[in-house]
């Protein structure tokens, strides 16, 4: 199973980037910040480790 960390850089399976703001204690639930910038940022609360295809950065 894929392993992140709070502030890796990942790839989401929809083509989005992110970077992983709080892992939950199970390890699966996210909460991942989504943006280039304030004006686009984007709070995702929903995702799991499911929705993770890769990490790009630690």
């Amino acid at each position: 199973m894929l392993k992140v960390k709070e502030f890796d850089r990942v790839l989401l399976k929809d083509g989005r980037e992110g970077d992983i703001m709080d892992v939950s204690s199970d390890g699966i639930h996210l909460v991942i910040d989504i943006g280039s910038s304030s004006k686009d940022w984007e709070t995702l609360y929903d995702k799991t480790i499911d929705d993770i295809e890769r990490v790009l950065s630690p």
